[in-house]
């Protein structure tokens, strides 16, 4: 049975879309799956997760998305734009930062 994501993942979602959006562009379901790829299925990210954060995204101006035909029907595709890439950076320096003190605390003995 695979576990399901703890609750302390908030802002997660948005690290990892903008991250594989810097390499390429993409759309929705490819992301759900890119997710669940890129971090060994240690992740797993349902469309009703992934939508809301790609809209919030693309509203504050760190996404761009574009309509494609593609087999007869139309998918919208996702891409970085410059404040997106700024965004990125500032998550990746925040993340980086409590990972290191996340991980001196599970390292250190405990304290009295």
């Amino acid at each position: 049975m695979a576990k399901s994501n703890p609750p302390f993942m908030s802002g997660v979602p948005e690290l990892l879309l903008l991250r594989l959006l810097d390499n390429r562009e993409m759309y929705g379901y490819e992301l759900v799956r890119a997710i669940k790829e890129v971090t060994g299925e240690a992740i797993s990210l349902g469309e009703g997760v992934i939508y809301p954060v790609l809209h919030s995204l693309e509203r504050t101006g760190s996404l761009k998305a574009r309509r494609k035909p593609v087999g007869g029907r139309t998918r919208v595709y996702y891409s970085l734009t410059r404040q997106g890439r700024g965004r990125l950076a500032d998550l990746q320096e925040d993340w980086r930062r409590i990972q290191g003190g996340i991980e001196t605390a599970l390292e250190s003995p405990g304290h009295a």
